[in-house]
């Protein structure tokens, strides 16, 4: 009786496991797109808004870009950096700006400051007698993948159910459902807000034909097709004008796909016609139900790896804006939970191995023609931060696009270190697009920065130590070690101070106190970035039995880079002089870079400097924009403040209007929108990816040597597990706690070797050896095996 009542109680917990489940729901249609729904594949993206009568998806193709292939280096640039540099060492700073916006920045030379990332167009269902509804909602379902859309029309239930598969087919498909036969009935048609588009019927199916935009003097050649038809269950099924009818279904599939002349960022010779047939057909024929199971067995190989479990969910029958409106008002750990899977979701939707380009700083989801930013490639931490998450949360293959776009920028990076510095090697600045512009864009005081390059290295560092990948090392070696050929050669002497710098440069987007201009020399992003590089080359070399005349060079500059200072408060300073002001709040805080994400200040290493990073990052604020908070929360949890990284994702799970255009009256902050979009504002979506990241880091690190096993928790997160996380030395890690303590870990070694682990926990288990530091354990492992550690 015993063992029944044990039995019993398993399969209670069991259920409950599995009946938790994680969803953006709500009680109306989206007003707004920022209250639409994401569901994306990498290659497509929709925007659902849910509305019964008429719906409406906003559509994306990735490489839908204005302009055609190009770089923007200045012709003049190599004649006049050097003046350039002498005028930011005398300390000419303001003349230093000028003369760069005149003689090096391409805007002054004709050229264009990169092209914006633009969409195809919308697709409505129209759908007569439907306005009149009850007993309505809608929620994208993050366990699955799928937007849903559930309504009552004369008591007859309707579903409405949207994919962009995964698997190799790039089509969005909406399923539409009645619980009684013969009442799907809808019109579907396409639009576009590009000019002078074709939209016309080629028997049962609707295309929509058209060309990218001209910016900045640059003719768009980009041609895109949008193609969609309709697999109907019964009913009558007709098609002209670009419109398709639909009388009298049982239920109906509408799909639509969009094909591109693009083939890859120097080739735009495709055929956009024949590529959105062979997107569309071969949906189609594998048919929904084999289409979304291989979309559901894709993303849950993905999605499965990792669980978050911070308690249940006591506000399910609230939808999620006012889940996100009440949260800094009560304790909603169900929501965070949410929210990190949010994070995931995106990075799965916005980023699979084949893509032509990774994340953008909106993903994949733009509906504006010129949207923020370009909605480009930000390399001066947003591009960077949108993959934050993919190594920690076990999304290691969503990089591909990423070191994709690594590898082509290194080829256009070359030509611009050429022609602007006279130098080998390659180099990237603050931004890129889909045509790999690697010289400087807008203006000097932001775009002048040339360290773009060796930031994304670190990703192809990272991703070395996380999986122990050596083949994957020697592809990338070249390239890392390319990027630092290019410093040995442009790093110059402070003439005043003696260190080996960056000049010019600058904090991003940001200037000292009492400097009239951001360019600056030796900045710490600057030094931190290159000294990252450096060693990173120097010990790649050495792994790998590499031996170079170029690597004595950067042996023999590394100790020459200035190191990290602390300031006349007990700042760390931003700058190589002390100009740090402890009342500035800027949303950048790049002489941090060194905490998050790398790994050059540590508490055990350098405490001076972790203490004096904790000053700087105390006097920024907490409050700011969405994608620095998200920041905020990595920095938080290095520097062991659980309680405070959770202030931070209060502070950006705050909800932010997103009807101040159309009223007028509310002013929009940094923080969430209703449909759990980062605000800048507006959208960006780097701090989602940001806070992912950093929630993560708050339960499991493994920057220093050591996994330290929930080294940030928060007071309000008393009990909970998370499955899956990933560290460094290729460690997949669970971690359970009960009243803020560790209960159980269990470490699975893909490579096997010795783990160390820090633990504020005593720690217990087979194989578990004390050392001689307080908290930190040995253990040594085998390949493919796993163990099983207890908290005492």
């Amino acid at each position: 009786m015993k063992r029944l009542n044990c039995f019993f109680v398993g399969l209670m917990a069991v259920v409950t496991m599995t009946a938790q489940e994680y969803r953006l729901w709500y009680n109306r249609p989206a007003m707004t797109w920022t209250q639409a729904l994401p569901v994306g594949n990498g290659v497509m993206g929709g925007m659902v808004f849910g509305t019964p009568a008429v719906e409406h998806i906003q559509l994306n193709e990735e490489t839908i870009w204005a302009g055609q292939p190009n770089q923007v280096v200045n012709p003049h640039a190599k004649e006049a950096l050097p003046k350039v540099r002498q005028l930011i060492f005398e300390g000419k700073y303001k003349e230093a700006q000028q003369l760069a916006n005149e003689k090096v920045m391409p805007v002054s030379a004709g050229k264009n400051m990169g092209m914006p990332y633009q969409p195809f167009g919308d697709l409505y269902i129209a759908v007569p007698g439907h306005a009149d509804y009850t007993a309505y909602e809608r929620w994208l379902d993050l366990d699955n993948a799928r937007s849903m859309v559930r309504y009552k029309v004369d008591g007859v239930q309707y579903e409405r159910e949207t994919i962009a598969p995964l698997g190799g087919h790039e089509v969005i498909a909406v399923r539409l459902t009645a619980s009684e036969k013969g009442k799907i009935t809808f019109t579907a048609n396409m639009t576009s807000p590009h000019e002078n588009v074709l939209i016309g019927s080629e028997g049962l199916e609707a295309t929509l034909l058209g060309v990218s935009a001209k910016h900045e003097s640059l003719k768009g050649k980009v041609r895109f097709m949008g193609r969609m038809a309709v697999d109907a269950e019964g009913g009558k099924v007709s098609s002209s004008n670009g419109n398709i009818s639909v009388v009298g279904a049982d239920e109906a599939v509408v799909y639509l796909t969009v094909g591109t002349n693009v083939k890859s960022y120097k080739d735009i010779t495709g055929d956009e016609a024949q590529q959105s047939r062979e997107r569309l057909h071969g949906a189609m024929q594998l048919g929904y139900e084999a289409l979304k199971a291989l979309h559901e067995k894709t993303y849950h190989r993905y999605y499965n790896r990792v669980r978050l479990d911070l308690g249940k969910d006591t506000f399910a029958s609230m939808p999620t804006d006012k889940r996100i409106e009440q949260f800094g008002r009560v304790t909603d750990n169900y929501l965070v939970a949410t929210y990190f899977q949010f994070g995931r979701y995106l990075l799965i939707s916005s980023s699979q191995p084949g893509n032509t380009n990774p994340a953008n700083l909106q993903g994949i989801w733009n509906d504006k023609m010129l949207p923020s930013w370009d909605s480009k490639y930000t390399t001066n931490i947003n591009l960077e931060m949108n993959y934050w998450p993919s190594e920690v949360t076990n999304l290691t293959e969503l990089n591909e696009p990423l070191f994709k776009l690594i590898r082509e920028i290194s080829v256009t990076g070359r030509e611009t270190a050429r022609d602007m510095y006279g130098a080998e090697g390659w180099v990237l600045h603050h931004n890129t697009d889909q045509w790999r512009i690697t010289g400087p864009v807008d203006h000097a005081q932001t775009g002048l920065w040339p360290t773009g390059s060796a930031w994304l290295c670190r990703h192809l560092w990272e991703h070395y130590l996380y999986t122990g990948d050596k083949d994957f090392l020697r592809q990338y070696y070249p390239i890392m070690f390319e990027a630092a050929r290019f410093y040995t050669q442009t790093l110059q002497k402070h003439p005043t101070k003696g260190w080996l710098v960056v000049c010019p440069g600058e904090s991003p987007e940001h200037g000292g106190k009492g400097r009239p201009s951001p360019l600056d020399a030796g900045v710490t992003m600057d030094n931190q970035i290159v000294t990252e590089l450096y060693t990173n080359v120097l010990e790649a070399a050495r792994i790998l039995g590499i031996q170079d005349s170029t690597l004595t060079i950067i042996k023999a500059q590394l100790p020459q880079l200035p190191p990290m200072q602390i300031g006349r408060w007990g700042q760390l300073q931003e700058w190589l002089d002390d100009l740090d002001d402890p009342k500035d709040n800027h949303r950048h805080f790049s002489h941090l870079f060194g905490l998050y994400p790398s790994n050059q200040i540590s508490p055990y290493r350098t405490p001076k400097l972790w203490e004096a990073a904790r000053k700087s990052l105390e006097a920024r604020g907490d409050v700011s924009t969405g994608w620095s908070m998200g920041w905020k929360v990595c920095s938080w949890a290095r520097l062991l403040d659980g309680d405070h990284a959770y202030k931070l994702i209060k502070d950006q799970l705050t909800l932010t209007a997103d009807t101040f255009l159309i009223f007028g009256t509310v002013k929009q902050r940094g923080g969430t929108y209703p449909n759990m979009f980062d605000a800048h504002p507006p959208f960006q979506i780097d701090g989602n990816f940001g806070c992912t990241a950093g929630i993560a880091e708050m339960l499991m690190q493994s920057y220093d040597g050591f996994v330290y096993l929930l080294p940030a928790l928060p007071g309000l997160w008393k009990d909970g597990s998370v499955k899956g996380l990933v560290a460094r030395g290729g460690f997949e890690v669970d971690i359970d706690w009960k009243d803020g303590r560790l209960a159980v870990a269990t470490i699975r070694a893909k490579h096997g070797g010795r783990c160390l682990l820090r633990s504020n926990t005593p720690l217990s288990g087979k194989g578990i050896k004390k050392t001689k530091e307080k908290g930190v354990y040995s253990l040594a492992t085998k390949a493919g095996m796993t163990y099983t550690i207890k908290g005492l």
